[in-house]
């Protein structure tokens, strides 16, 4: 991916299956989004109880964390990912969102990627042609809490939802 141009490499297991990917982002100074997701793509639905939802993923992230950094990237490079959609419940969804706060004490840029997943549509009870505003909803929630990043389907619409939410947070009023 760097050979062609990549300049950020997202791993969603957080290092846990290729480590190596630290390496090669430290080399080129790539920047390196950290996913939590336990379990794999095709287990990680397999298990949805925690003990402390938000804590467990801190931790995940934490671990991942010191993995990237021990094998040579800067903190600058590096964002982090709770995986929302990957391994969760519905409510778990929701409360991870609710909890960006939580993880931003890890010190990194936090990115929610809530677009048309199935924990909106479970709660809404719409199709997945029908979570523009869900996701919008999830995104807005997540700014409100310190998330700056968002991985979504519809950019320019969520766009212009972030950008009024914030100029109405600095509006001072």
């Amino acid at each position: 991916a760097i050979d062609s141009g990549a300049v950020v490499l997202n791993d969603v297991s957080g290092l846990r299956h290729d480590p190596v990917l630290a390496d090669v982002a430290a080399r080129a100074g790539a920047g390196l989004i950290l996913m939590h997701m336990r379990g794999t793509p095709r287990t990680m639905q397999s298990d949805l109880a925690y003990d402390d939802l938000v804590g467990q993923v801190r931790d995940g992230l934490r671990q991942s964390l010191e993995v990237a950094l021990g094998r040579g990237c800067s903190p600058e490079q590096i964002v982090l990912d709770p995986g929302i959609g990957f391994g969760k419940s519905a409510a778990g969804n929701l409360e991870l969102i609710a909890g960006v706060g939580r993880l931003l004490e890890l010190g990194r840029p936090v990115l929610v990627g809530p677009s048309r997943k199935s924990f909106i549509g479970e709660i809404l009870n719409v199709p997945v042609e029908e979570r523009l505003e869900g996701t919008i909803a999830a995104c807005l929630s997540a700014l409100e809490r310190g998330a700056r990043l968002f991985r979504v389907h519809d950019v320019r619409q969520v766009r212009r939802a972030v950008d009024l939410a914030w100029a109405i947070r600095n509006s001072g009023t």
